[in-house]
């Protein structure tokens, strides 16, 4: 963990003119996408690190910063993760990388609205849509504890011990759990948030096939069509999509910046910080441009 007022952004990266020049004569800015993917990963790890106690943190709960910065670190290790894929495989690894990117998409949206929202109830609700499976699970567990008149097994023992910790370090009693309110689905969310019409379509809806293995998934990464017609399993050569990079790069930039708002004792402490995100998403913006080529000229 750090203090603010020892916080560094890590170094963006550069580009040599070769790979410039090979990018724009393939017509595939995957490599320097890959780059500035990398780059926001290890902000989001740096901005999560930021101390509670720092001059420049107002008073918040606990467990509420907690939860915010894990979800922080959620995303930063996922992205991580994407690297490490791609990284070792030359790219490849696409239908795995849709996978995580659904989990890092509904973090960052998560750590938005409860910034956006801010109040006690929206970060109870958070917690309980959690801990409620465990009370249930709780509940399985000691039904069989009672069908054995009372014998219990070690393994009950560990989970009954696992779901009362994170019970106590939520702070919640299980009446509260019980008592909250559902959580919102990630659409309302979204739309609370004033999200670009048909982002929930991109991300959700469409991210939905890759989680669930639908037949769509099934044709677009794990089937082909051969020139006959007839089905076959497809090889191992899907490379993960240059709108991954660019999708998850802006949700985590605009997550970041609504932590940084939300926490600031006074804005102008982060303003620097805050102000070079958006210089982050229009580079990025500039080369998705360029990788969509014709894509949105009219036909």
């Amino acid at each position: 963990m750090i203090l603010i007022e020892q916080f560094e952004f890590p170094n963006p990266p550069t580009f040599p003119p070769e790979l410039v020049d090979d990018c724009r004569r393939e017509g595939d800015y995957r490599p320097m996408l890959f780059e500035w993917y990398k780059h926001v990963g290890l902000v989001c790890n740096q901005v999560a690190s930021i101390q509670i106690e720092s001059p420049a943190v107002r008073k918040i709960s606990t467990v509420h910063y907690s939860i915010l910065v894990g979800l922080l670190n959620r995303c930063s290790r996922l992205m991580m993760a994407n690297m490490a894929l791609s990284s070792s495989s030359n790219g490849y690894y696409g239908e795995t990388t849709q996978i995580i990117d659904r989990c890092i998409a509904e973090s960052a949206i998560k750590v938005q609205w409860l910034t956006a929202k801010g109040d006690e109830e929206s970060f109870t609700r958070y917690l309980a849509d959690g801990l409620k499976k465990d009370l249930i699970a709780k509940a399985e567990v000691m039904a069989n504890i009672a069908n054995r008149a009372g014998t219990q097994l070690q393994i009950e023992t560990r989970i009954l011990k696992s779901i009362d910790d994170c019970l106590q370090t939520s702070g919640l009693s299980e009446k509260q759990v019980s008592d909250a309110k559902k959580i919102p689905d990630l659409l309302s969310m979204m739309l609370y948030l004033k999200f670009p019409e048909g982002m929930y379509t991109a991300i959700q809806k469409m991210g939905s096939h890759s989680i669930h293995g639908t037949w769509t998934d099934l044709i677009l990464h794990y089937l082909e069509l051969d020139d006959q017609g007839a089905i076959h399993l497809r090889d191992h050569d899907v490379k993960t999509h240059h709108g991954q990079f660019v999708l998850i790069i802006y949700l985590v930039l605009r997550a970041l910046k609504r932590f940084l708002l939300f926490m600031a004792a006074d804005p102008s402490y982060f303003a620097e910080m805050i102000t070079y995100f958006p210089e982050v998403q229009k580079k990025v913006h500039a080369l998705d441009k360029e990788d969509y080529g014709k894509d949105f000229d009219r036909v």
